[in-house]
């Protein structure tokens, strides 16, 4: 079972130089949730089917029912933009796709 006491440290893309320490279990387990249900060429996928998509890949002991896999989504796409691991492409709504860089 992950440490859900260990911490790790996240960007956000909207808040450059600004640091956030997140639970490192929920935040991984979204990551690898995310990334593979993305698509590798804008203009992606609106973060809503994102979530349809990554909601069956979710661990339950750390997401029961989907519990705050928004919250999550949200702040591990914002890291992952930060880092330029994926990206936003068309317009509104929000759309994501992977870069192809290493998260």
């Amino acid at each position: 079972m992950p440490d859900l006491n260990e911490k790790i440290e996240i960007e956000s893309i909207t808040s450059p130089g600004r640091v956030v320490r997140v639970n490192r279990a929920k935040y991984m387990a979204m990551r690898d949730a995310l990334l593979p249900v993305l698509p590798a060429e804008a203009p992606g996928m609106t973060v809503s089917e994102a979530k349809v998509a990554l909601l069956p890949n979710l661990p339950q002991d750390l997401f029961p029912d989907g519990e705050k896999a928004g919250w999550w989504l949200k702040a591990v796409q914002l890291d992952l933009e930060a880092k330029g691991v994926i990206e936003r492409g068309g317009k509104g709504p929000v759309r994501l796709f992977r870069t192809g860089k290493s998260a």
